[in-house]
């Protein structure tokens, strides 16, 4: 059987350590990718990567995919030398001892573990409580305080050291596929309508910050931009294993297209027409319904300046914040073929109003 292979730009971007407020060397890796096929390029003070392709083009089209990851921050060192932390993002406390992390210092990247008390030293009620957060530190080996302040500082961050591995096919597992696969796919989307010069409108995709901690890059680079029509290219939470109540959640498996929503948050015509462009291309799709602003950018997307005809697709996807997240990679490819067909059906002053 043919090995699958991962695109080269996306797996640089899984493992590239990017938590919130910290983005650069994600930021470094789109910079490389994009920014050849753009035909304008921009950073902003937040951190947000802007690429422009068809300045002159109508509509005016925004795709945002945020670069940043959960993540730990530094806040005390004890007199021992074990480190303290905060967390960066919505972490589920009861995966984070254990484990191994990567400390962006200015000196490079440290290694540490995160550590709590042994379960044999717990009393029984104990055992069954997920750890608090002061109860839990990372551990660099340092001699004392005086040694750990030597190779950190207060405000460094950490990630935790588990790498993009493909483990069935193009199944792949990362700490980060939420959401560097939808940086990746509006990055990816621009370099292919570049090479094309077939689109009459003006694509503008944003690797946006700030995500996981209010969604913050989106509404600069949304004001900045001032699209008609925006897309925010996110993950979703696949249903397809156990412990996972169809009723509640709604049907989404792996390998079986990405997600298109559909609801509040969402503007119809462009919710009709990427199903009218995934099913003039034979691309798989599920539908997602959600009744409120989603936990995504666009939500901010939506609100900005006086209003903006808003999308979101998502990568259906396992075990979401957690070290080891897995997704589908054709559910990627496919999502790219979807966002290249929407880009290229757009007519001169179609804004999306209803």
């Amino acid at each position: 059987m043919k090995k699958y292979q991962a695109p080269l730009f996306l797996t640089d971007l899984l493992n590239a350590r990017s938590p919130s407020g910290y983005e650069s060397e994600a930021q470094a890796i789109f910079d490389k990718f994009v920014e050849p096929a753009a035909d304008a390029y921009e950073k902003d003070a937040l951190g947000n990567r802007i690429a422009t392709l068809n300045p002159a083009g109508d509509p005016v089209l925004m795709f945002a995919g945020h670069i940043d990851e959960l993540g730990l921050i530094i806040k005390y060192v004890d007199a021992d030398g074990f480190l303290y932390f905060d967390t960066i993002g919505g972490h589920d406390a009861s995966v984070i001892s254990g484990r191994r992390v990567q400390i962006q210092t200015r000196q490079g990247i440290l290694k540490g573990v995160t550590g709590k008390r042994a379960i044999h030293l717990m009393k029984a009620e104990d055992r069954k409580k997920v750890p608090e957060i002061h109860n839990i530190w990372i551990d660099i080996g340092a001699k004392d305080k005086e040694d750990a302040l030597s190779k950190i500082r207060i405000g460094d961050v950490a990630t935790y050291d588990h790498g993009f591995e493909l483990i069935n096919g193009s199944i792949g597992a990362a700490r980060a596929f939420d959401d560097k696969c939808g940086a990746y796919i509006i990055g990816e989307t621009l370099i292919r309508l570049a090479k094309e010069k077939t689109s009459e409108a003006k694509i503008v995709s944003v690797a946006t910050v700030q995500e996981e901690i209010g969604v913050r890059g989106a509404t600069v680079a949304a004001h900045r931009v001032n699209p008609h029509i925006a897309i925010a290219i996110d993950v979703s939470h696949a249903t397809d294993h156990p412990d996972c109540d169809n009723r509640q959640f709604g049907e989404f498996k792996l390998g079986a297209g990405p997600m298109i929503c559909r609801g509040a948050n969402i503007n119809p015509f462009v919710f009709e027409r990427l199903v009218a462009c995934a099913e003039e291309e034979d691309i798989p799709y599920q539908v997602e319904a959600d009744p409120r602003p989603t936990g995504t950018d666009a939500r901010a997307l939506q609100v900005s300046r006086s209003g903006i005809a808003t999308g979101l697709v998502s990568i259906p996807l396992r075990y979401m914040h957690t070290p080891s997240e897995l997704v589908d990679l054709e559910d990627i490819e496919n999502c790219v073929k979807l966002l290249v067909a929407f880009s290229k059906s757009l007519k001169k002053g179609e804004y999306g109003i209803w």
